[in-house]
């Protein structure tokens, strides 16, 4: 199991460490050339939530890799699945089904990471 759930927060934290860059660093032109719905948003949200998924995938990872502070592992795939919550929530208000289930497929894996890891740190 627990090389299970190592596979799975490296995977995610290498998802959220791409789409975090993309979030905080490209221009907006070009994110919203790619995903219109971004458009909605303020920049500086959209370079927030790019700082939050970069923070996140490396607290995903770091802490139970180091043993520092591992309980921290637990609490960013926390904080990365509540924002799947509110990714899902705003791609529904915007009928977009596709990235619906996509962020529900990562907040399960997020959840999967919290249970198992506050196991082993609890």
């Amino acid at each position: 199991m627990n090389t299970a759930t190592w596979a799975l927060q490296v995977l995610i934290a290498a998802l959220f460490l791409m789409l975090g860059s993309l979030h905080a660093f490209a221009p907006m032109e070009k994110l919203t050339a790619r995903v219109p719905a971004l458009a909605t948003l303020s920049p500086r949200f959209v370079r927030f939530i790019g700082v939050c998924e970069i923070l996140g995938a490396i607290g995903l990872v770091a802490p139970a890799a180091t043993g520092i502070l591992p309980w921290l592992t637990p609490v960013a795939a926390c904080g990365l699945a509540a924002l799947m919550i509110c990714a899902a929530v705003f791609h529904a208000s915007r009928r977009e089904y596709p990235e619906i289930i996509r962020a529900v497929v990562i907040f399960a894996i997020a959840l999967v990471i919290v249970l198992v890891r506050w196991k082993l740190v609890a």
